[in-house]
């Protein structure tokens, strides 16, 4: 596998940013490793971080280079600050910058493919509601999304967070002084209008652990996607929002992924 360090100007932000980068690589003579490569255009997984992190915390905190090895796929992980992956009333379009930006860049600098069925992302936290958000927004890019422990109930959580004070500053710099319930920051309004769409849908997958402080969020995420025709794995069982279960959860991701299809 190939690791890159990429920083780069974005038009969308104003200023330089950066993204971490793992390519397949074909090899033989590797210790301990067995890389693979399918091609000369990667499938890509775009993996998106959470809150409190930035593009390099999957490969310092997981094995997520050694898992995606066999898979022959590229793993693109960007930052997005504390931004929702969300156009902020009060800071960077980074919702535009994710999800038109950054893909165009990511293509013209490394092969990557372009095609849907060989697109998909997921995230955990922060990242879990953005990769969900991606999935139901941009179906014609993306074959599937998957969250762990999303924040996948925005409007119920941030406005009624344990801190609502802190919480609603953080809310208005993200969102504004509205709601965002039943506007396209809101994933379950998302979950609507994607049963009404005609057009592709995608792959969802959800997991989180049952003591997660976000485990009502998922519930309600749960119960709405179950009221749509969308097809979603759902995976719970005992886990804290921390980094020994995303570990475990971001493989079965990767063997959930319909590579190939």
């Amino acid at each position: 596998m190939a690791l890159i360090e990429c920083k780069f100007y974005s038009e969308v932000l104003g200023l330089s940013t950066s993204m971490t980068v793992i390519l397949p690589q074909q090899t033989t003579t590797q210790i301990g490793m067995q890389n693979v490569t399918h091609g000369s255009l990667h499938p890509t997984l775009y993996l998106l971080h959470g809150l409190s992190d930035d593009d390099s915390i999957w490969l310092r905190r997981t094995s997520i280079e050694r898992y995606v090895a066999r898979m022959g796929i590229a793993v693109v992980m960007p930052q997005v600050h504390r931004s929702f992956y969300t156009d902020m009333a009060e800071g960077g379009r980074y919702w535009t910058f994710i999800s038109e930006e950054l893909p165009a860049l990511a293509r013209s600098f490394f092969p990557l493919s372009p095609k849907r069925e060989d697109n998909f992302v997921a995230g955990l936290s922060m990242g879990g509601y953005g990769a969900i958000k991606l999935g139901l927004r941009k179906p014609e890019a993306f074959a599937a999304a998957a969250s762990l422990s999303g924040a996948l109930d925005m409007a119920h959580h941030f406005m009624n967070g344990e801190d609502p004070a802190k919480k609603s500053k953080e809310y208005e710099l993200i969102f504004g002084q509205e709601d965002i319930a039943g506007t396209p920051n809101d994933l379950l309004w998302l979950l609507r209008e994607a049963e009404r769409s005609k057009g592709a849908k995608p792959l969802l997958y959800q997991c989180c652990g049952t003591e997660d402080f976000l485990y009502e969020d998922n519930q309600s995420f749960r119960k709405a996607c179950a009221k749509t025709s969308l097809s979603l794995t759902y995976e719970e069982g005992p886990g804290e929002h921390e980094w020994g279960y995303w570990d475990t959860k971001i493989q079965d991701v990767l063997k959930w992924l319909p590579l190939g299809k």
